[in-house]
C-alpha cells in the first residue's frame, strides 16, 4: 500500500440506497448479550453455543497504552460483510466496513458500564497493519489520515483494535465483532422490541410504513427501522443517538421480560448471537462466563451510552475530528475517574457530512492538527454523569424522549 496520495476505497462508506442501507441495531443486542450469556454457565449446552463462536488472534498492536486499574475495556465492531449467510443484505457489495464502532468500559468489580460510540468517519492516522485473513493489511503513512472505518477494512479487528488504542489511549481488553445476518431471528427470540416514533415513517426504500408512537416491532419491523435513511438531517450522528435508544430499549425489554428467567428462551438468544459473533482468542469461556456474570447484575441506571464529541474536519466535509474535549472523556475511561465537565461546542458538528457518501478520492488525506492531544480538566464530575456530560443517555432512559434524533428537514418521509 503507497504511502503517498488518495487511497481508492469506493466501498468504505458502503453505497446507500435500498441495497446499501446500513443495519446497525444487531450491535445493541450484541452489547445486550452481555447481559444474559451468564445465566448459561450452569448447562453443558453453553459449551455448544461457545462453540459457535469465531475467534481469531489479534497481534501487532505496537506499543500500547497502560492499564491502570481492573476495569475492563472491550471493543465492539459492527461487520456489514456481504459473505455467507449475510448475501440477502446484498451479495453484490464487496468487503467489510465496521459501520458501528463502540468501546464497551466495564468498571472495576463491574459497579457501571458506560458504551462510547465512535463516530465511523472520524479522520485518524494511518497506522501499519499486516494482512490478515480477509483484509489486505496497510503501510504507515506518516503525515496522513484515514476514516477510522477504513482500518477495519483494510486491517481487520486488529487494525481498528490497535487505532483505537493509539488514538484514545484506553487499553482495550477484548473485542467482539458482529454481523447482522441474525438480527431479525435475535430480535424476535427477545418477544421484539420497543421504538418510538415522534412522527410518522413511509419509507419506501426500507419499507418501513409506522404511524407516530410508541411500537412494539418484531424482528422484519425493527430491521426494517434501522434501514430507514432519509429522515431528520441524514446524519449518522443522529444514527448514533437513535442506535443509543435501541440499546436502551433491548436492555429495558430484557428486564422487563425476565429473559434471564426463562432458560430455553435464553439459551436460543445467545445461540443466534454467537453464530454471528467474532472475539479475539484471549476471550475464553471462562472469561465470558465469568463477565456475563457479573454484568447481568448491573442496573438500567448504572449503564451509560455517549459518543466521542467530534467537530468538523476542514480538509473534507465528509469527515469529522474529535473535539478537545474528547482527551477528557478518553483519559476518565482509561482512568475510570471523575470526569471534566464538557466544554461548550463540538459535538454534532455539521451533522449533514456523516451521511455523504465517500468518493474514492477521499478515503485518504493529509493530516490536520489533532483535536485530542491538549485538553484542560475543568470541575470534575462522577464517571456516572457521563450521559449529561456528553450528550447520552442512561440506559433507562425514556425512549420516547428521542425527538433530537429525528430532528430536521427531511421529516418522515
Amino acid at each position: 500500500m503507497g504511502h503517498g496520495g488518495d487511497r481508492h476505497l469506493p466501498w468504505v462508506h458502503g453505497p446507500r440506497g435500498r441495497d446499501g442501507s446500513r443495519v446497525v441495531a444487531w450491535v445493541a443486542v450484541g452489547v445486550a448479550s452481555l447481559l444474559v450469556v451468564g445465566a448459561l454457565a450452569g448447562y453443558v449446552a453453553f459449551r455448544d453455543v461457545f462453540g459457535k463462536i469465531h475467534r481469531v488472534s489479534v497481534s501487532d498492536l505496537g506499543k500500547r497504552p497502560p492499564k491502570y486499574d481492573n476495569s475492563l475495556n472491550i471493543l465492539v465492531i459492527g461487520s456489514d460483510t456481504r459473505k455467507g449467510k449475510n448475501e440477502k443484505f446484498g451479495a453484490h457489495i464487496g468487503g467489510q466496513r465496521s459501520d458501528t464502532i463502540l468501546v464497551l468500559h466495564l468498571s472495576p468489580g463491574l459497579r457501571k458500564a458506560v458504551v462510547i460510540s465512535i463516530p465511523r468517519d472520524s479522520v485518524v492516522p494511518v497506522l501499519n497493519c499486516p494482512a490478515v485473513a480477509g483484509a489486505q493489511g496497510q503501510t504507515a503513512a506518516p503525515g496522513q489520515v484515514e476514516q477510522i472505518n477504513a482500518t477495519f477494512a483494510l486491517g481487520g479487528p486488529g487494525c481498528l483494535w490497535k487505532t483505537v488504542e493509539q488514538t484514545t489511549h484506553i487499553r482495550l481488553d477484548h473485542f467482539m465483532e458482529l454481523n447482522f445476518t441474525g438480527f431479525e431471528s435475535v430480535i424476535n427470540d427477545l418477544g421484539g422490541v420497543r421504538i418510538c416514533l415522534p412522527f410518522a415513517i413511509s419509507d419506501p426504500h426500507s419499507k418501513l410504513h409506522l404511524a407516530s408512537g410508541v411500537h412494539h416491532v418484531w424482528g422484519a419491523q425493527a430491521l426494517a427501522y434501522w434501514r430507514v435513511r432519509y429522515i431528520g438531517v441524514g446524519s449518522d450522528l443522529q444514527r448514533i443517538q437513535r442506535d443509543q435508544f435501541l440499546m436502551a430499549s433491548v436492555a429495558q425489554e430484557m428486564k422487563r421480560s425476565n429473559l434471564l428467567g426463562n432458560p430455553a428462551r435464553l439459551f436460543k438468544v445467545v445461540s443466534d448471537i454467537a453464530s454471528s459473533l467474532t472475539t479475539d482468542n484471549r476471550l475464553s469461556q471462562g472469561a465470558l462466563i465469568s463477565l456475563a456474570r457479573g454484568v447481568q447484575g448491573l442496573k438500567l441506571s448504572q449503564v451509560h451510552f455517549v459518543q466521542v464529541p467530534v467537530v468538523a474536519y476542514p480538509k473534507n466535509p465528509d469527515w469529522v475530528q474529535w473535539a478537545p474535549n474528547a482527551t477528557s472523556l478518553f483519559r476518565a475511561i482509561a482512568h475510570d475517574r471523575k470526569l471534566p465537565a464538557r466544554h461548550r461546542g463540538g459535538h454534532h458538528a455539521h451533522p449533514r457530512a456523516q451521511d455523504r457518501t465517500a468518493t474514492p478520492e477521499s478515503s485518504r488525506g493529509s493530516a490536520s492538527p489533532t483535536s485530542t492531544s491538549t485538553s484542560k480538566p475543568s470541575s470534575p464530575a462522577p464517571l456516572s454523569h457521563l450521559s449529561k456530560k456528553y450528550g447520552g443517555i442512561s440506559a433507562h432512559a425514556n425512549v420516547c424522549r428521542d425527538a433530537g434524533a429525528f430532528a430536521g428537514p427531511l421529516g418522515g418521509r
